[in-house]
């Protein structure tokens, strides 16, 4: 498992919005999102819809800098109907996957990241989906399990995350320990999904790697991806933690970026 292709990151960023409308279907959009309560699941909904044009816009026009929110093309739905707002997250995919696969990977576009590439924007907008999706779900309580590869993906890049914004003097970043504790992932039903995380004394490293650690997180593939992305309690009957509970709980605590 490492990154997908460039293809599939745009396939699945169609596909798991479909995944999204299929969970909206009946929902309270409405209803307070756990895992986001600042917006309710309609507003949870319309974020995702406009991070993909938003994405797609900067694609599209190949920006050197980042595209301000009003210069991007919007038309949300006004008013309440379910089916306007289904149709405006197909739309929005679907248009930013093509801006995706028109441009290619190795297309130069300004990105806030260490990739200024299409390739980072279609990881980028495949795991924003596959986080929130989650969100959804949960939300509309319906099931989710995401595929292995996607699921490892996203633990992936926020670890890339993690290491590229200790370079940019983040305060949360900063205040984690640096006297090399460790932390282990361990997903119990894919083989070789384990990664290891060292919290030292030049800043948090990590590797794809089976080791002992000063705590551990266990269980599916699936599960342990939303507890690192802060969708699962750790202290869910669905995983297991050992060791240091409190070092894992300060990890997700520091790493949030607001």
């Amino acid at each position: 498992m490492g990154l997908l292709a460039h293809e599939r990151y745009c396939d699945e960023i169609v596909r798991l919005t479909g995944e999204l409308r299929a969970a909206l279907q009946g929902a309270d959009l409405g209803a307070t999102v756990p895992t986001c309560p600042d917006w309710t699941l309609r507003e949870l909904a319309e974020h995702v819809g406009r991070a993909h044009r938003w994405a797609g816009e900067i694609v599209r026009t190949r920006a050197t800098e980042a595209v301000a929110d009003e210069k991007v093309p919007d038309n949300s739905p006004a008013g309440d109907d379910p089916a306007a707002l289904d149709a405006w997250l197909a739309e929005g995919a679907a248009g930013t996957a093509d801006a995706l696969r028109e441009a290619g990977p190795d297309a130069e576009v300004w990105s806030w990241s260490w990739d200024h590439s299409a390739g980072f924007w279609s990881r980028r907008m495949a795991i924003e989906t596959v986080v929130h999706l989650a969100d959804a779900a949960l939300t509309a309580k319906v099931p989710y399990t995401m595929t292995p590869e996607l699921a490892a993906d996203t633990i992936d890049e926020w670890l890339e995350i993690v290491t590229f914004v200790q370079t940019t003097g983040d305060r949360e970043i900063a205040e984690l320990p640096r006297d090399g504790r460790t932390l282990h992932l361990h997903a119990t039903d894919v083989p070789d999904a384990e990664w290891l995380i060292e919290l030292g004394a030049d800043g948090v490293s990590w590797s794809r790697a089976h080791g002992k650690a000063d705590v551990a997180l266990r269980g599916s593939l699936t599960d342990v991806m939303l507890v690192f992305n802060r969708r699962l309690a750790p202290d869910s009957d669905r995983v297991e933690v050992l060791g240091d509970a409190g070092l894992l709980d300060f990890w997700l605590e520091r790493t949030s970026f607001g």
